[in-house]
């Protein structure tokens, strides 16, 4: 047996669904359910969470220009009714506006608040006209903080060379295994949305290793069942993706984790609580 068909022959597994509640950079000008206020990243959050999500990755956001941004007092504004109303396990983001490349201490203010997960992407990538800046100066003090917090990294990974980081990182000691992989794919800089992408860099992680995967756009519902057949895990929301089919918006974050919902129970795969989602993780528990 390979080693890709003795992961595959695991699908059993529960799934952790995560939601992307808002992202940084779409604006209302494409969509206007994107969610922007403290108050609308959590009431979103809360409606994906009676869904069937167990995870949600929370950017925050100008109230009143939508932009994203890493001001603390935002954040807070989130994940303290999160923790009071919920049992959600809580990523946030340490990217800040992905290509504008925020100053370190501005990006890794959001780890003051000692969240379960924080994003943590394995290296530089063009985007757009710019390059999104993730050089190894930065990921060594993001590694540390988060190491010396308790805060577990969701390693991003775009291309390939950032499992090969990661997995140097590991070796050094500064990333702790069981390690957990977010694949992002289909970025128009990245790898492409397909089953050979994903099954190539699937094949690059530890056995031990958890992994969900982001379909951006057109990828998000391939992806998603790909992942579900694989024993892997999954991430939808209106930061990856705005349309629910071709041509139509998606009016909520909610309308995805309920879809997700629906395959899985269709095909037999139940859906991890955020407890079980802890325990699969490796996360503390609450």
């Amino acid at each position: 047996m390979s080693q890709n068909e003795r992961k595959i022959a695991n699908p059993a597994h529960k799934l952790i669904i995560t939601a992307a509640i808002t992202g940084s950079r779409n604006l209302r000008d494409i969509s206007p359910y994107i969610p922007y206020s403290p108050a609308e990243i959590v009431q979103s959050s809360l409606e994906c969470w009676r869904a069937g999500a167990s995870l949600v990755h929370i950017h925050v956001r100008d109230p009143q220009t939508g932009l994203g941004t890493q001001e603390a007092d935002l954040f807070r504004q989130v994940v303290e009714p999160l923790r009071a109303q919920t049992d959600l396990v809580l990523c946030l983001t340490t990217s800040g506006i992905a290509g504008r490349n925020l100053p370190v201490q501005d990006r890794l203010a959001s780890l003051e608040l000692e969240p379960d997960l924080a994003s943590f992407d394995a290296g530089s990538i063009n985007l757009g006209k710019g390059v999104f800046s993730n050089p190894p100066d930065f990921l060594d003090q993001a590694a540390a903080q988060m190491l010396a917090k308790g805060v577990k990294p969701e390693i991003e990974i775009f291309d390939s060379g950032m499992i090969v980081t990661a997995l140097r990182m590991r070796d050094q000691g500064k990333l702790r295994e069981p390690l957990y992989f977010q694949f992002v794919l289909g970025t128009p800089w990245g790898a492409p949305a397909t089953p050979k992408s994903l099954l190539h860099l699937y094949d690059m992680i530890p056995d031990d290793a958890a992994w969900s995967v982001i379909g951006v756009g057109k990828g998000h519902l391939p992806m998603s069942i790909m992942a579900l057949a694989m024993g892997g895990h999954i991430r939808v929301g209106l930061e990856d993706n705005i349309y629910y089919q071709q041509g139509v918006l998606a009016q909520s974050n909610a309308q995805f984790v309920e879809r997700i919902v629906r395959l899985s129970q269709e095909y037999g795969r139940e859906i991890a609580s955020p407890q079980e989602a802890r325990e699969i993780l490796g996360l503390r528990k609450i």
